[in-house]
């Protein structure tokens, strides 16, 4: 809090204009990029979203087309064991044997019908999945195409803006160092709680500024004398007078137009 004590009132209430106004160009350098960087983020998270669903469809694709031969496999396994059953019965003793080879050859033959029931469903699940890869490789080609437009937009406006904007916060560190810690608490207090971020705001036709609410005379007097910080009872910001706040902005613009 280097120089706090020297300054007069005066030099406070300059400096925390001051503040204010490097402050809100910061704010309106963001505004700028507005949702860009959350529509980023968010395009980010659901191409990556896409990408694994379609290594996992993939995937699962792999271990059914795996089932599938397996269950060709088996069916083959089934018929030979058909076979020889049957060549078995040739040479059957007595009918008891005969049965229980029949027996066999029908089991089997089950078994042929349920694997080829189960390939079936699985070749059908197969064409599903792959309609599924189709439309999520489509849909993700269309968003990451989008974030690639969404990125390049981002980009350029963070070139533009991004030297002004780390020249502007290191000129807003330099000021709260000017500011004695209670006033710049309430400066970050007030500037946090109000939609527009203005914590500082100057008389403007006889009512602090944004506000309809007018300021008595004997309160702009002593906003204009420069004696004390003097905080508006209706909106709680805190108020300069019109010419300081002239003065001061000019001292802002001619810092701002460096960029």
């Amino acid at each position: 809090m280097a120089n706090t004590k020297e300054l007069s009132v005066e030099d406070k209430l300059r400096a925390i204009y001051d503040l204010q106004l490097i402050d809100s160009r910061i704010d309106e350098i963001r505004n700028v990029r507005g949702e860009l960087p959350l529509e980023v983020e968010d395009l980010e998270d659901e191409v990556a979203g896409l990408s694994t669903r379609s290594e996992k469809l993939k995937s699962e694709l792999e271990v059914i087309e795996d089932l599938i031969k397996t269950k060709k496999s088996g069916i083959e396994e089934h018929k030979e064991a058909i076979k020889k059953y049957t060549k078995q019965q040739e040479t059957v003793r007595n009918n008891r044997e005969f049965n229980s080879l029949t027996k066999e050859v029908e089991f089997q033959e089950l078994e042929i019908q349920l694997a080829e029931k189960q390939m079936k469903e699985m070749k059908a699940s197969i064409e599903h999945k792959k309609d599924t890869i189709a439309q999520s490789k489509e849909r993700l080609e269309t968003k990451s195409n989008h974030l690639k437009h969404k990125k390049l937009e981002l980009d350029a406006i963070m070139a533009e803006t991004a030297k002004e904007e780390e020249f502007l916060t290191e000129k807003s560190a330099e000021y709260q160092n000017l500011i004695e810690e209670r006033l710049l608490a309430a400066y970050t207090r007030i500037r946090t709680s109000v939609r527009n971020g203005l914590a500082v705001v100057s008389i403007e036709r006889g009512a602090s500024a944004g506000s309809f609410f007018t300021i008595p005379p004997q309160t702009q007097v002593e906003i204009a004398s420069r004696k004390k910080i003097i905080i508006d009872e209706h909106s709680g910001r805190i108020l300069v007078d019109s010419v300081l706040a002239e003065e001061e902005k000019e001292k802002m613009e001619k810092l701002f137009s460096k960029f």
